[in-house]
């Protein structure tokens, strides 16, 4: 089987595609459920951000994978496939498990080097685990995944550079309204985006924080922690008055705000102008909102511009070589455990005709004294281990250049093994010293 990597993302796709494809979480189980149902795929996890799309499978063949995949895409986000295909991407195997690597450590996002998406890899493989739809293959990526974007983030000085969405926002805000310390900041949305930008702003020390959502108890226990104040999403068009800059991003289906709601806004402000942040896909803030007197609009187009240079630091390229590194010696170890049932099977094969042909030996010589056949015994299982030694050492060998696949299946055939044989495999070889 093999990992077939699909999907969209903010390097090949259009803002406005890549809203359509957007999915909740009830969407991204649904997602799996389809794509579980194509005879091709055994395993599948998605992950679905503000910046990409992508679906995780196992598979038992790789073109009707791909094929199926991209019908499930397609039909559970109602979008005709020949709109989708142009934009879609597609890794396999080695690929696909060093981009699963680099998406995990924020190392292919908007945002070079963000957190968020390390917590988003792991929620998503936490929803694939409690409806079953991950086996020990995805589990074994993503886990592995999840294991080397921590040590991006704590051994390389990645979090330097990785300036958030949020950030950027903020430095729009600033360059058109003054320094953050005069703001008032409305945070719409109590989400993990929502709360990142809450405890972003109040970091940055904003005159006031204000969260508002549609559950108010999420709202408060968000504003709390950052010494802000709370709102219910009912009272949204007082606070946007109130407001001098407004970070959005709820997951909602539609607009949360409206042009219409940012006009009213507007007339009871005295002209006072306002930065309105989108950081939701689909997005939440209605576009015509740009074309207001004194308001301004920013969305993930512009912060992505404004981010686009922190790919070429040095943290960067540091962080680079440890995912690359990582995925070299995950794909060894891979290799090597690969070929594992192979060695056991042809050891455990030549032990088993060295008892077959003692035991013959036995029967047709019964005046060997036990001195006699314990020399025999020994002779034998000299001979096959030294014929053995060559081609279990080699295939250890190619293992570790990734070559020992075919050297593998090669001693299947020539020795007639079945790796898949419990009888055979159930405990480990028992090599010869190297000399």
């Amino acid at each position: 089987m093999s990992l077939v990597v699909l999907g969209l993302s903010h390097h090949g796709a259009p803002l406005s595609l890549l809203e359509s494809v957007a999915l909740d979480p009830d969407a991204r189980t649904a997602l799996e459920q389809a794509v579980l149902r194509s005879e091709h795929v055994t395993e599948a996890v998605v992950v679905s951000t503000c910046n990409r799309t992508e679906v995780y499978a196992e598979c038992l063949t790789f073109h009707g994978a791909l094929t199926d995949i991209t019908a499930a895409l397609a039909d559970t986000c109602s979008v005709d496939r020949a709109d989708l295909q142009p934009h879609l991407f597609v890794h396999y195997e080695d690929r696909g498990i060093a981009h699963v690597f680099n998406v995990a450590s924020g190392l292919d996002s908007m945002a070079v080097g963000e957190a968020q998406i390390l917590g988003q890899v792991r929620r998503s493989l936490a929803r694939a685990q409690r409806h079953g739809h991950v086996g020990p293959a995805l589990n074994t990526v993503l886990q592995q995944a999840l294991r080397v974007a921590k040590r991006v983030h704590t051994e390389t000085g990645i979090d330097l550079v990785s300036g958030s969405l949020v950030q950027a926002g903020l430095a729009r805000a600033q360059a058109a309204l003054g320094p953050i310390g005069d703001l008032s900041v409305l945070v719409v949305g109590a989400g993990g985006m929502g709360a990142l930008a809450a405890t972003t702003v109040a970091r940055a020390g904003a005159r006031t924080v204000v969260v508002a959502n549609r559950n108010h108890d999420r709202a408060r226990t968000v504003a709390d922690r950052v010494g802000g104040t709370s709102r219910h999403l009912a009272d949204l068009g007082a606070a946007l008055v109130e407001a001098d800059v407004v970070i959005s991003s709820t997951g909602a289906p539609g607009r949360v705000i409206t042009a219409a709601d940012v006009a009213r806004a507007r007339a009871s402000r005295g002209g006072r102008p306002q930065v309105y942040v989108d950081l939701a896909l689909p997005h939440d803030i209605d576009l015509a909102v740009a074309d207001l007197p004194g308001a301004t609009r920013v969305g993930l187009a512009e912060l992505g511009e404004d981010l686009s240079s922190a790919g070429s630091a040095p943290q960067v390229a540091q962080a680079g070589d440890l995912v690359t590194a990582e995925v070299a010696a995950y794909l060894m170890a891979r290799s090597a455990e690969a070929v594992a049932p192979t060695v056991t099977a042809l050891r455990s094969h030549a032990g088993a005709l060295v008892e077959e042909e003692l035991r013959r030996l036995e029967r047709r010589t019964p005046g060997l004294s036990d001195a006699e056949r314990g020399e025999v015994r020994r002779a034998v299982e000299r001979v096959v281990d030294k014929l053995l030694h060559t081609p279990t050492v080699r295939v250890k060998e190619l293992a570790q250049d990734g070559q020992g696949g075919s050297y593998a299946r090669a001693l299947n055939e020539l020795f007639d093994l079945d790796p898949r044989d419990v009888s055979l495999v159930s405990a480990p070889p028992t090599l010869p010293e190297e000399d």
